[in-house]
């Protein structure tokens, strides 16, 4: 077997590996992709939790450190003061890439020098990176909305109506709050395709000029509506996601915030009607219960 053969082989086990992806619920093993982690860097960096990014970076900085630790060393006493081992060699290397610099170790000799500079300059490049890499996510305008995990079938004005609740999680006002839902579901063409439907599903009220607190989304289901004719056996047996995606604008950091939930079907709860979570109490003081955003209750006859 020739080398390109063997190569050829190894990206195609290597693209065969399967992943696991949770979309509206549901975990979906993705199949016949290469590993991305070099190819897209940035989105990695931007979407991992916030103690695996730190542990990330932390992990970059020691072994940038000790390679170039195991630089110095082949060397010739490249380093002054320098005691026999990587530990002297390595700690100088964080103060060189960091800039610090405390003066008892420093280079000696023409190859010392040339290896420091190279790392001044990788250090520069490395800080940067860090830098714009936590910048950016901290700097990213997102909605903290928390939205009910079940969604209700319930009449509204007369009229079977599909219900969403979100509730404002900040002390802020997402000014003029716009809406929309979908539908996501499969479906079999008249040639006997099996294809992924988007349908767009109708809000009676689909804009918010001050969105506070909490937030109801009604939506009939009346002739123009996809959930026509289902009822709840078909509804739950279905693979069907609701998306809802909220756009606004934050008034406290003055930029456009998203949002974006998808709910499963099968979370869809007929006959019931949520839970209050805003009252006022005896003083007139207004009250709102995050923790019962996903409460329902059976809606009385």
């Amino acid at each position: 077997m020739s080398a390109n053969e063997h190569n050829g082989q190894t990206r195609a086990r290597r693209a065969a590996r399967p992943r696991v992806r949770r979309i509206g619920g549901r975990r979906i093993i993705a199949e016949g992709l290469e590993g991305n982690l070099w190819k897209d860097i940035y989105f990695n960096a931007m979407t991992m939790s916030w103690p695996v990014f730190i542990a990330v970076l932390g992990a970059a900085f020691v072994a940038i450190n000790f390679v170039f630790a195991l630089i110095y060393d082949l060397g010739d006493k490249p380093i002054a003061n320098a005691r026999e081992g990587l530990a002297d060699l390595f700690f100088f290397s964080v103060e060189t890439i960091s800039t610090v610099g405390y003066g008892d170790l420093h280079p000696q000799t023409d190859y010392g020098h040339i290896v420091a500079t190279v790392e001044s300059f990788t250090g520069m490049l490395a800080l940067a990176t860090m830098t714009g890499l936590v910048f950016a996510r901290i700097s990213r305008p997102r909605a903290r909305l928390i939205f009910s995990r079940y969604p209700v079938v319930a009449p509204h004005n007369g009229v079977p109506t599909l219900m969403f609740r979100m509730a404002n999680a900040r002390s802020n006002f997402i000014s003029e709050a716009t809406a929309k839902t979908w539908m996501i579901g499969p479906t079999v063409s008249p040639e006997g395709r099996r294809l992924v439907s988007f349908q767009r599903m109708r809000l009676v009220k689909s804009e918010n000029p001050t969105l506070a607190l909490s937030w109801l989304l009604f939506h009939p289901i009346e002739a123009d509506s996809p959930l026509v004719g289902m009822d709840e056996a078909t509804l739950v047996a279905s693979e069907i996601n609701f998306v809802i995606s909220i756009v606004g604008f934050d008034e406290t950091s003055g930029q456009t915030v998203h949002a974006r939930e998808i709910i499963a079907a099968q979370d869809v709860r007929f006959g019931h009607e949520y839970e209050d979570i805003v009252w006022v109490d005896e003083s007139g003081m207004r009250h709102i219960d995050y923790a019962k955003i996903n409460e329902t209750r059976p809606v009385e006859n």
